[in-house]
């Protein structure tokens, strides 16, 4: 392991070397950096420019001057050796100043989208090779290429459209839903639910009603009760998402037949159900820090009780209660934003369209760290749902693909020869293997992602990475540009190590050897 680790890294210095040179001499050459100045009518325009080229060094050939920026540059990746050093920008700020506000943008705008993109793609993956051939899988592979081929600008236009004014309008004009969205609501989901569960026609018709029921209901009540503009679980919606919580991730990691796991999930659902009574006064003087250290107390919490309660499969029980842990006391902190919902939504700032087109956030908004959420949240929820609509098609195939090659091995054969269940079959058994080509697709996303969505970022007006690469190639700015691809290469490099490693734990025929 030792040598394979070393041999890595030794390889990853000498492709970092050779891509940051080749990157720096191109950005050089693609342009004239004193262009602006060399244009204008300032009468100190020659002090200006040199200026200029005093600061960025331009007198020095490009070659020559990348070993300059490489010994600056190697100071970031070296520790103690000194201060990080990747050079100023035109406007002679320190690269090292905007980057780390560039980046945070775009981890914002990037984060929820790929992490919603893989879970909601791999589970409807796994479901729709499980239902090959089915309506569903056509109807999921429709929707899937569909979405694929569509720009993400024309996603951003149509969301702006229909999700931000369409819904700040209907907020302010204070209308209830229409009757006929509820019905096309309720037949949508009884069409996709019955399809999903399967089954004979008797058993579809049974899910079809059902499911088309309780959204019926659901919508109903949201209309009377006005929850758009006051949202909120409330103790009895709480309970009821807690206690499905606790029955489904149970039913799909251990089976409900297994008591010690059925425990402790039930143990951590209580825990976080008594929680929403009791931190109800912490909330309202709570700060992210005080939230952070509240989730990993749960974690802790799910983990301890699973490693204590759980018997013979201890590793599986924990996994249990982290899991159950960590969603429903999501869905506690969830439910306290819901209550500042209404606070934030009549804010000056706001005036009642609480969904934003542009920025990251509103100017001259601020609030605790509830409101503040909301805002950002309101600001980020549209380019997010642009980004995750186009990733999750590609990891919902990936899913696909990759389950039904793996159930067709001779081990899951074995297997069910053996007598085991359908659901240890596919969660115990085909799950991992599956996984291996989304680990892969995950470690090379992660570097496009940090790289930003740079249509989406100008579409909603969000100076994340795209911005700051696309702003600087365009003025021939080359620090900027050489810190935006160390920042993209060390990413990349890194988790494609990872993944390798996550290879051998994925698969036990896979052996990491030095």
């Amino acid at each position: 392991m030792v040598g394979f680790v070393l041999r890595r890294i030794a390889v990853s210095i000498l492709v970092l070397l050779a891509a940051s040179f080749i990157m720096y001499v191109l950005s050089a050459n693609s342009g004239n950096p004193l262009e602006d100045l060399q244009g204008s009518n300032d009468p100190n325009r020659d002090q200006l420019i040199a200026a200029r080229i005093a600061a960025l060094d331009l007198d020095v050939p490009p070659v020559l001057r990348y070993f300059l920026w490489l010994g600056g540059a190697a100071q970031c990746l070296i520790p103690f050796v000194g201060s990080c050093d990747l050079g100023t920008t035109i406007s002679n700020a320190p690269v090292t100043s905007i980057l780390p506000a560039a980046m945070v943008s775009t981890l914002q705008l990037v984060t929820v989208a790929f992490v919603v993109a893989i879970v909601l793609g791999v589970a409807v993956g796994i479901v729709t090779a499980l239902r090959q051939y089915s309506g569903f899988d056509f109807g999921v592979t429709l929707v899937s290429f569909f979405l694929y081929s569509l720009p993400s600008f024309l996603i951003a236009v149509l969301l702006k459209e229909f999700m931000a004014i369409g819904f700040n309008d209907f907020l302010v004009s204070a209308t209830s839903i229409p009757p006929l969205v509820i019905v096309l609501i309720t037949v949508i989901s009884a069409v996709v639910w019955q399809a999903m569960i399967g089954g004979n026609v008797r058993r579809r018709l049974i899910v079809a009603g059902i499911s088309g029921a309780a959204t019926a209901a659901l919508l109903v009540y949201f209309d009377l009760a006005d929850w758009f503009r006051n949202p909120g679980f409330g103790p009895v919606g709480l309970f009821i998402l807690i206690a499905g919580t606790v029955v489904l991730t149970t039913a799909l990691i251990a089976g409900l037949e297994n008591r010690r796991a059925l425990i402790v999930a039930g143990i951590n659902g209580a825990i976080a159900y008594i929680s929403y009574f009791a931190l109800q006064g912490l909330f309202d003087i709570s700060s992210l820090g005080t939230l952070i250290i509240l989730g990993i107390a749960a974690l802790a919490v799910g983990i301890i009780t699973g490693l204590v309660l759980g018997g013979n499969d201890r590793g599986q029980a924990a996994r249990i209660g982290a899991i159950v842990a960590f969603v429903t006391s999501s869905l506690v902190v969830l439910d306290r934003f819901m209550q500042s919902w209404p606070a934030y939504v009549n804010s000056p700032r706001i005036g009642g369209r609480p969904i934003a087109t542009v920025g990251a956030s509103t100017p001259g908004f601020t609030g605790d760290v509830w409101l503040s959420g909301i805002d950002s949240f309101t600001h980020l929820l549209l380019p997010t749902i642009a980004l995750l609509l186009i990733s999750f098609a590609g990891y919902t195939r990936y899913a696909r693909s990759g389950l039904l090659e793996v159930m067709n091995q001779d081990y899951i054969r074995t297997a069910r020869a053996k007598g085991l269940g359908e659901r240890t079959v596919v969660m115990r058994h085909a799950l991992r293997n599956m996984l291996i080509p989304i680990v892969t697709l995950i470690a090379t996303d992660i570097g496009a992602l940090l790289g930003g969505a740079v249509i989406t970022e100008r579409v909603f007006a969000i100076s994340g990475m795209g911005q700051l690469f696309v702003s600087s190639i365009l003025r021939t700015d080359v620090n900027p540009v050489m810190g935006y691809f160390l920042i993209i290469a060390v990413t990349a490099i890194l988790f494609n190590f990872l993944a390798d490693l996550a290879y051998a734990a994925l698969d036990p025929r896979v052996r990491v050897a030095a």
